[in-house]
């Protein structure tokens, strides 16, 4: 009796840990949304292919754009919270590549100096158009 309450109490602190793991994976910061005209960018000019077929593309903040090694990243992004109320749309998460950098858009972007600057097709998939500036987890994929 003595080794399987070990082995379960094993099992359970790596599930515990796993668990701890997953979650603390994931970064916190801030998005906003732009629209078009999204061309050119700053990763590929004014090469349309650089565009995903569903239009979930964003900019990445200055936090995060590396010299452009961004480009091409994917992120599952999720809304947290923002001072609009009712804006975030619940359990709700987009996966977003990076196609620019947010200081270089051509549009301007409903708030400056975010973490990430989402496409208006991708922020309406997590949160109302309306909020400026939510506040959100994002993890890389």
């Amino acid at each position: 009796m003595c080794s399987l309450l070990s082995f379960q109490s094993l099992h359970l602190l790596v599930s515990l840990l796993f668990s701890l793991l997953f979650l603390t994976s994931a970064d916190l910061g801030t998005a906003s949304s732009y629209g078009p005209p999204y061309l050119p960018t700053a990763c590929h000019g004014a090469d349309q292919g650089q565009f995903p077929p569903d239009d979930l593309f964003a900019a990445a903040g200055d936090a995060i754009w590396d010299n452009g090694a961004s480009c091409g990243r994917q992120y599952l992004v999720r809304c947290l919270s923002s001072a609009t109320p009712g804006a975030c749309i619940a359990g709700q998460r987009v996966q977003v590549t990076i196609v620019d950098h947010a200081t270089t858009l051509n549009s301007m972007p409903s708030k400056n100096s975010t973490t990430l600057v989402l496409a208006n097709r991708a922020f309406a998939n997590i949160a109302k158009l309306s909020a400026a500036c939510i506040n959100i987890e994002f993890t890389q994929v």
